[in-house]
């Protein structure tokens, strides 16, 4: 029987409305020459198209949570808390990651 092994590190990405943004934040994290990671998307009640292209993508490493709008202290900590990597990575929504941010932190 095959396991997955827990991620190394979780980047936790809150959003509020920035359907122009997502995608590209989304991308700059799944394309990270460090792969053993996952992604935790948690929508803060976005009235746009924000967890319509959040939820579009289909790798399993990417996890997308809608939750009520509770502002961006509460939502990042939401993420903290499910966060399953031995380490964690935030990425505001409207911001990306260079190719291999993480394997260079790391």
């Amino acid at each position: 029987m095959f396991f997955l092994k827990k991620p190394l590190i979780t980047v936790v990405i809150p959003a509020y409305n920035h359907d122009r943004f997502i995608a590209q934040a989304i991308e700059s994290v799944l394309n990270q020459t460090y792969r053993h990671l996952n992604v935790l998307v948690i929508d803060d009640g976005s009235t746009d198209r924000t967890g319509e292209i959040a939820k579009s993508y289909t790798d399993p490493r990417l996890t997308y949570i809608y939750q009520e709008n509770q502002d961006a202290f509460n939502t990042l900590n939401r993420g903290i808390r499910m966060a399953t990597g031995e380490y964690i990575s935030i990425l505001n929504s409207d911001d990306v990651y260079t190719p291999n941010r993480l394997e260079r932190l790391l």
